[in-house]
């Protein structure tokens, strides 16, 4: 593991953050323990994070800049570190959803990550026992950032019924994430509907996929498999998934009747009640 003699800040986003950082901080004439004082953290904290063996958050960066008055620099620092984090294939990807105006997603497993609580996100990373769970969920986590910009992409979200009855996290967690779904169906730009499992056989029962589209670019299509991503643009299979997406829209429940199953899952299968094993459910 790099120490501070010999961290590289060339090698990755984050050795150059770490790097930065102690350049900044010793200007500044601080030792570690004073400028985590200033900024509510440990010197341990900022020990690791100058020595890039932890990842820093937005918050931290933000406060960072106000104790040391560098003018955002970690505050746009951070967005390079956190999509370091993501999975290597992954991370073109999650470049071209940051850039999409319009993003259409058919979900058969899991709520799609944009839409993700950081609790129910947490337990799905854990399902893939990374190395740095909590830099995997926060770099899942910056990505959400695209919805708070003024202008978000329009985002059309297919889930299956099967996302909402999977308890995955527990009940609390479940209850959380359809409560974050039924606000983010509120708003004009996200539209969430369910397939029920009463259409049976459907256009896409091989699984989920997501489509892009750019202002001035050409359409992509983004599908998974158990080891990593696939990204295409080629015609064809755009046109191939547009079609199966299409049958999948005339498929689904309507806003209002999806919103109404979303609830009534939330109520009947993830209500507050007690119980030794709050994860479980009935």
């Amino acid at each position: 593991m790099a120490n501070i003699q010999t961290l590289d800040p060339s090698t990755s986003p984050l050795a150059y953050y770490g790097w930065e950082l102690r350049r900044q901080r010793e200007a500044a004439n601080l030792k570690q323990g004073q400028l985590g004082a200033i900024i509510f953290c440990t010197g341990s904290l900022i020990g690791q994070i100058e020595t890039a063996r932890k990842v820093p958050t937005r918050d931290f960066s933000e406060r960072l800049d106000a104790a040391l008055g560098t003018g955002g620099l970690f505050s746009r620092l951070i967005g390079l570190v956190l999509r370091s984090q993501l999975p290597t294939w992954f991370q073109a990807y999650a470049e071209m959803e940051s850039r999409a105006t319009y993003i259409s997603t058919y979900q058969s497993q899991v709520v799609y990550g944009l839409l993700q609580t950081e609790e129910y996100a947490r337990a799905v990373l854990a399902t893939g026992m990374p190395e740095d769970l909590d830099g995997l969920l926060a770099a899942r986590m910056e990505r959400q950032r695209i919805l708070e910009q003024e202008q978000p992409p329009l985002a059309w979200v297919i889930l299956d019924e099967a996302v909402l009855t999977r308890p995955i996290g527990g009940r609390r967690v479940m209850r959380s994430q359809l409560a974050k779904l039924l606000e983010l169906a509120g708003h004009r730009w996200m539209r969430i509907q369910v397939l029920p499992f009463s259409a049976g056989e459907h256009a896409s029962l091989a699984g989920s996929f997501n489509l892009l589209r750019f202002e001035n670019d050409p359409d992509l299509v983004y599908t998974e498999d158990v080891i990593s991503g696939h990204m295409t643009a080629n015609p064809e299979t755009i046109r191939e998934a547009s079609l199966r997406y299409a049958h999948l829209q005339g498929a689904v429940l309507t806003v209002e009747k999806s919103a109404a199953l979303i609830s009534r899952v939330m109520k009947e299968r993830y209500e507050d009640r007690p119980g030794p094993d709050e994860g479980a459910v009935a």
